[in-house]
């Protein structure tokens, strides 16, 4: 049970909509009961009109942090009064801390995605690695890939080609790499663009709990004993692109570390405390589990 003291518990939350399908109210509760803190953290189901009234709620309310998650994390930076480099960088925030009045953002899905696949950094560096999709989880990981991995090339492969552009121009200008290159999902060729690559990241939601019967991958690829395949997808746990790769021999990952370590990363900015990931880990794998059945 978590401890709640009615007059010094601190409130953490989320702010987003819809929010039926999040997993972060539970995390960090569990989190909270196993460090025995007296916090507590509050799903808030704020529509797109309604952000500013409710950032007005979390100063008023002494609110100490809040995860943001769609339609939010882009339009809150024009609510915060400073933000990290990586938020910044990336366009995107999914943290708030509230420091005594001053609301300050921060992207820990950067952090989430680099503790994810640091064991795997020597099989990184120097080589070729495919991202599927331009979003934000997209632009999260070429972040953290050019910041901390140092591949030799990036190739963002996106359902319309000029999303891809774009984002290949952005990072070009803001962190001067230069070698990318691009397709639209998916033309004949992009076969041979897989089974060169030392990594391929999804991150994009096709294979998502329920539509698990769905690849993001729709032509055969070969994949090899020598390639690491991370779907930033947790739930299933294995999707059918995993599915696809563990055939051919290839390390497989999915998202559910990343959740874990960004979860992490925003759970030590609010409280100053190490969140237990193996023990979360292990939790949440069981709760996904359980949810889907």
């Amino acid at each position: 049970m978590i401890k709640i003291n009615y007059s010094e518990t601190k409130l953490l939350g989320i702010f987003g909509h819809p929010l039926k399908q999040t997993f972060s109210p539970m995390v960090h509760n569990k989190a909270i009961e196993l460090l025995d803190l007296d916090y507590v953290y509050l799903p808030f189901n704020v529509g797109t009109t309604a952000l500013p009234d409710a950032i007005k709620g979390v100063l008023a309310l002494g609110i100490k942090g809040l995860n943001v998650t769609i339609p939010h994390k882009e339009t809150i930076l024009n609510h915060l009064a400073d933000f990290s480099d990586e938020a910044a960088m990336i366009g995107s925030v999914n943290t708030v801390v509230n420091d005594m009045g001053k609301l300050i953002g921060y992207n820990t899905d950067v952090h989430g995605f680099h503790e994810t696949l640091l064991p795997y950094s020597d099989k990184i560096s120097g080589e070729m690695v495919t991202i599927i999709g331009a979003g934000g989880a997209a632009r999260a990981a070429i972040y953290c890939l050019i910041r901390h991995f140092r591949p030799s090339k990036i190739v963002i492969v996106n359902r319309t080609e000029q999303r891809a552009h774009t984002l290949k121009r952005y990072f070009k200008q803001k962190m001067k790499f230069d070698h990318f290159l691009t397709y639209e999902l998916f033309p004949p060729d992009i076969a041979t663009v897989i089974n060169e690559s030392a990594l391929i990241v999804n991150a994009t939601p096709v294979g998502m709990y329920p539509e698990i019967d769905d690849t993001v991958i729709p032509i055969p690829a070969s994949f090899t004993k020598n390639q690491i395949v991370f779907d930033l997808i947790y739930n299933p746990s294995k999707t059918l692109l995993l599915k696809q790769a563990q055939q051919e021999g290839a390390i497989c990952i999915n998202g559910l570390k990343m959740l874990v370590y960004q979860a992490a990363k925003s759970f030590q900015l609010w409280t100053n405390h190490e969140m237990p990931v193996d023990e979360i880990t292990k939790f949440l794998a069981r709760e996904i589990e359980l949810k889907r059945i």
